[in-house]
């Protein structure tokens, strides 16, 4: 545990060595940021679980810079998940393979399996590089909350509790990777992220999805995830939404094609994207929950579903799992 001051930093010497000697960063990427610690340091990737509070049974991520260091360590990409590699890594693309010794059950939650990713970020890239162990970093936030995007996000919930920030910037993509596995010929989605499910069918043709479990086999699969500190009400048209805002009259409304109430004041509107872009308004999402649950005049936070493609799926999966009232219609 740090005895001084989080600090945040550009200095990937200084993110190498502090976690070189077992200690926790929160490093950028391109989806959100992550609590990094060694990923083959028993002690660190404890150190991980206990400081975002998150269940033992909920497996890591690893990550590395390069498909040659996850051979060095004694795993293989199955051949019809290669294509996926070589195609979206770096990217927003989390794979699940067999894993090897040198991988310890707390990564894994016993599981057969590791998630390894290359995360498309030229900090994180660069401090990978310089380290001869893959990094678990799960999203840098306490278990069950909103993800970060930003610097701040993090040391809102982790200041005094890590020792470094790598200050990378705003996250481009704003949202979790994608998972994915392969079962005998069956390749599998586990986890809806940045990489579109009609991204993914392009290269490998048909997949079928496994998104949720309250026995997760890879990372981010639980049912209750990503939520903020308000309740939160998912709408489907306009109706829904005035029904929902005369219900919750405090309530603040997250809105990608709707029109707001008329009695929704303006500064507790918050658009998406004006141009019903999917990826625009997943880079978005966290950050406008996060505002919406820090603005005190806010009781409820009314979100409107996305159209069900591209990274639209994605974010309706976190406003499912966030949730505590759903539209029907």
């Amino acid at each position: 545990m740090p005895s001084n001051m989080t600090q945040r930093s550009t200095s990937v010497k200084h993110a190498a060595q502090l976690l070189r000697e077992g200690k926790l960063v929160a490093i950028p990427t391109e989806t959100v940021y992550g609590l990094a610690g060694n990923g083959f340091n028993e002690a660190a990737i404890k150190a991980i679980f206990t400081t975002k509070e998150r269940p033992f049974y909920d497996p890591l991520i690893l990550h590395t810079h390069a498909v040659e260091k996850i051979t060095a360590w004694g795993m293989h990409i199955p051949e019809s998940l290669m294509p996926l590699a070589e195609k979206f890594w770096p990217g927003p693309l989390t794979l699940l393979i067999e894993r090897s010794s040198q991988v310890s059950d707390f990564v894994t939650s016993g599981l057969p399996r590791v998630a390894f990713r290359i995360p498309q970020h030229p900090l994180t890239l660069q401090l990978l590089a310089e380290l001869d162990f893959p990094l678990a970093a799960p999203s840098a936030n306490p278990f069950g909350f909103v993800s970060p995007t930003a610097p701040e996000h993090v040391l809102q919930h982790f200041e005094g509790k890590i020792d470094m920030v790598l200050d990378g910037g705003s996250c481009t993509v704003g949202i979790e990777s994608t998972i994915v596995g392969v079962e005998g010929d069956e390749v599998i989605i586990y986890r809806l992220g940045g990489l579109a499910v009609e991204e993914i069918e392009a290269v490998v043709g048909k997949v079928s999805l496994r998104t949720s479990s309250s026995k997760p086999d890879a990372p981010g699969m639980l049912q209750r995830h990503y939520a903020p500190n308000k309740p939160v009400v998912t709408v489907t048209d306009q109706k829904s939404l005035s029904d929902a805002f005369s219900t919750h009259p405090n309530a603040g409304c997250m809105l990608y094609n709707l029109s707001a109430p008329s009695a929704c004041p303006a500064e507790r509107v918050f658009r998406l994207s004006d141009k019903q872009d999917s990826k625009e308004a997943a880079a978005k999402f966290y950050n406008a929950l996060r505002m919406m649950s820090d603005d005190r005049s806010i009781e409820t936070i009314l979100v409107e579903r996305l159209p069900d493609f591209a990274l639209g799926r994605a974010i309706n999966d976190r406003l499912r799992r966030a949730a505590v009232e759903e539209d029907q219609k």
